[in-house]
């Protein structure tokens, strides 16, 4: 039979964009693209991947009568499960679920002899592994021009497989050449100074994924590492097809976004090629800045000495040391002390804050910081897993029970500075973590493996052009800092510092004060991130401001100056999505009763409100590394002790952005609108947030001069007793109260003891209900309500 018979005779399995079967159709009618279909029917496929024992992979090149690609290099075998097949071809949801697939393998099978001449024995069922799932389309504008009437339109089901041996007698009519290579052997028949042509689909394949399951045959064949039968990726393809593009080039579609899965793209160039020669350096010792690659920008020392409540708020935070330290740093056991000076060390801006927690709650929350600030190093590090891609996954999904329970942990040439001393250090960590108690000890085990895990997730993901979704974008904030929160959270009613109910109701504020930090980071560090190939904007944000013109749509476009007005767009977009989170930030520090915890909790909530103020329609974000001034980050320290100094600074920092929301929506901003809306709900919130506390203030107030007034009414009682008479015979008020004459020397004492006694409990009792009137609702009563 011709390949024009098989188009006609073999029926596809038509299926919708979640691979949900609706019809069978015949293979002409599926890969016509016309102006009724401009894409084609969208039907299910496969892609063999046969490897034989010595772990080279099995390719050919498609034969010059194939009507869709022909003459060009692909995986092992490529083609279809059909209708009316008996055993039959057609797998069911269930059939995925449990990853038999038997459908999809048998017409591997019938596919690997028609083509290959494979015998069936030689790739028996039972050895195929199912993998993932593959959404693309592809025109064939290289064989049929750019107005093509032909191409592939597939969710396609990716098989490996390794055979001790294999018998090879190609089809003529389907397959020009065979060759076995191995990986390098690959990537260099795919460099573009070969001249070869590849199908779109081995392109996404073998750039996006195949590097990391071709690492370990073993792995990938025998366990469920790389198995992932709920997503589906979903690629479009380039805007000029006609050209033989690099696989790179085909970018994750926005429009019916996959959920979350677990596959590593192992083809991240890096971005930096991409950007404009001009953003000069920065400190190579500092991980702000990507160690160097990108420029932080910084107000002049002229600029910040004019400030001079700034400058008096450092000098304040540097030589009088506000905050009472707990005394960590000068404990007896070396492995405390190394503990205290590397937070030092790795820590941007709290490390003294944290120092200032009390007794019970400090060390332990410096042991959680370095655990997690290690393995965050191990996330972030692109360079030292490039050889073995699979270490990366398993330090992180493993870190929380191998890094905190074997005492003698160690990792070598992961991160830069500070953070690889720390990595390389890390057993004294363990040691100190295993002294904690059991209580403590749970919780930081238990955030490690679930950020462990979550970040493995998301190293498993092409993280090059940015998260997909918006829901995607959280659920990252989520494991890298909403955990975080969550973790603190629970360490805080462990401690006993904060009620146990602060643990087990409303974690989502927890949650939602995390994102908005890690939003803020996210925001900011745009640059750096792209620099180091791993970037986080949403494309469901950014593509909405990119410019059509730029191929494939690339995050990178914004660093370009002739992008900037789109560029500062999608910046506000993503300034107002994380002021958001706001309300859910207030309405938790309204819970917190310990000042050291608050004051903990509330200075990185200012920095962040600070920081999204100063990123806002700021152009420099797309040129380097943003950053408030010092004394600026000085000051909010000092002021962050109470609701009302946080009701006083976001509204400020939020009224600020909207005076410049205000002014683009005069010139037709159409983002702004939505900015100057949330900002709005903040200041209101602030201000119906201060009055409460003023109210509640002057309540207080009042009860302690009633107080007062009541004690010294006590008090006085018997000094008046004592005036009116020497005795009870004359009656208590006998003689006038303005003749003291006749008391006695042991009356005097008694009086002045009566004064004294009166006085000193008015300012006892002043004290107690002072430390006792916010929990009982002195702080945030109207924020507490708005979060219930």
């Amino acid at each position: 039979m011709t390949q024009e018979d098989f188009m006609r005779k073999d029926e596809c399995l038509v299926v919708d964009d979640q691979d949900l079967l609706l019809r069978s159709e015949n293979k002409y009618n599926c890969h016509r693209f016309t102006p009724e279909q401009p894409r084609g029917l969208l039907h299910r496929a496969f892609s063999v991947f046969l490897f034989d024992k010595t772990g080279r992979l099995l390719l050919q090149q498609r034969a010059a009568s194939k009507i869709t690609f022909p003459q060009v290099w692909t995986n092992t075998c490529c083609s279809h499960p059909l209708s009316g097949f008996t055993p039959t071809e057609v797998d069911m949801p269930e059939d995925l679920a449990n990853g038999k697939v038997k459908g999809v393998k048998r017409a591997a099978i019938r596919k690997l002899q028609h083509e290959l001449g494979i015998p069936s024995l030689q790739v028996p069922l039972r050895k195929f592994k199912f993998l993932t799932r593959l959404h693309y389309w592809a025109a064939d504008a290289v064989t049929h021009g750019p107005a093509a009437e032909w191409g592939e339109h597939e969710i396609d089901y990716v098989l490996f497989i390794q055979v001790p041996t294999v018998t090879l007698r190609p089809n003529p009519d389907e397959v020009n050449s065979v060759k076995f290579v191995s990986l390098p052997e690959l990537q260099e028949m795919m460099h573009p100074s070969s001249g070869l042509r590849w199908s779109p689909w081995f392109r996404i394949i073998a750039e996006r994924f195949l590097p990391l399951w071709w690492a370990d045959l073993k792995l990938t064949l025998r366990t469920n590492t790389y198995f992932d039968p709920t997503t589906i990726h979903r690629f479009e393809p380039p805007t000029d097809p006609t050209r033989n593009i690099s696989p790179s080039e085909f970018t994750q579609d926005t429009a019916a976004p996959a959920p979350s899965g677990g596959l590593l793209p192992m083809g991240r160039a890096s971005a930096s090629a991409t950007l404009p020669p001009a953003f000069g350096k920065g400190d190579e010792g500092k991980k702000q800045g990507a160690y160097g690659k990108i420029k932080s920008h910084s107000e002049s020392l002229v600029s910040q000495l004019l400030r001079v409540d700034e400058v008096g708020a450092a000098l304040r935070l540097k030589f009088a040391r506000p905050f009472p330290e707990t005394g960590v740093g000068h404990a007896g056991d070396a492995d405390v002390r190394f503990c205290a000076d590397m937070l030092g060390r790795v820590s941007r801006s709290f490390a003294a804050v944290i120092r200032q927690l009390p007794k019970g709650l400090c060390l332990e929350t410096v042991v959680f910081y370095l655990v997690l600030r290690a393995l965050d190093t191990v996330e972030d590090d692109m360079e030292a897993f490039q050889k073995d891609p699979c270490a990366k996954l398993r330090h992180l999904r493993g870190f929380y029970h191998v890094a905190l329970e074997d005492p003698g942990f160690k990792m070598h040439g992961v991160g830069k500075g500070d953070e690889a001393r720390l990595l390389e250090n890390f057993d004294r960590v363990a040691r100190v973590f295993q002294g904690l108690t059991p209580g403590m000890r749970t919780v930081i085990k238990d955030i490690t493996r679930r950020m462990g895990a979550g970040m493995a997730d998301f190293v498993d993901k092409d993280l090059g052009q940015g998260t997909v979704s918006l829901q995607e974008y959280d659920l990252y904030c989520h494991y890298v800092a909403g955990l975080v929160g969550e973790g603190l959270t629970r360490m805080f009613a462990e401690s006993g510092l904060e009620a146990p109910d602060l643990a087990t109701s409303r974690q989502e504020l927890a949650n939602s004060m995390g994102l908005f930090l890690q939003k803020t980071n996210i925001i900011r560090d745009y640059l750096e991130d792209f620099v180091d190939g791993r970037a986080f904007w949403p494309q469901e944000v950014w593509k909405r401001h990119a410019p059509s013109a730029v191929p494939a749509q690339s995050l990178g476009a914004f660093a370009e100056a002739e992008h900037r007005e789109r560029a500062l767009a999608c910046l506000d977009e993503l300034v107002t999505n994380a002021l958001e989170h706001v309300p859910d930030c207030l309405a938790y520090m309204s819970r917190l009763h310990t000042p050291q915890v608050f004051r903990f909790c509330a200075i990185p909530q200012v920095m962040a409100i600070a920081t999204l103020e100063k990123v806002y329609h700021n152009p420099d974000v797309f040129t380097g590394v943003v950053k408030i001034r010092k004394g600026l980050a000085c000051k909010l320290i000092l002021e962050a002790n109470s609701m009302e100094d946080l009701y006083a600074c976001f509204s400020s920092f939020a009224g600020r952005i909207a005076r410049r929301a205000a002014a683009l929506e005069k010139r037709g901003d159409s983002v702004s609108a939505q900015t100057l809306q949330v900002c709005e709900e903040i200041r209101v919130l602030c201000k119906e947030g201060e009055a409460s506390s003023t109210n509640t203030k002057k309540y207080a107030r009042a009860l302690h001069a009633a107080f007062a007034a009541l004690l010294l009414a006590m008090a006085l009682v018997p000094v008046l007793a004592l005036w009116g008479t020497e005795s009870s015979r004359g009656g208590f008020f006998a003689r006038p109260i303005e003749s003291p004459a006749g008391l006695s020397r042991a009356d005097y004492v008694q009086m002045a003891f009566n004064v004294l006694v009166s006085l000193v409990a008015t300012l006892a009792l002043s004290y107690v209900v002072s430390k006792v009137w916010r929990p009982l609702g002195g702080q945030g009563n109207k924020t507490r309500s708005l979060a219930a």
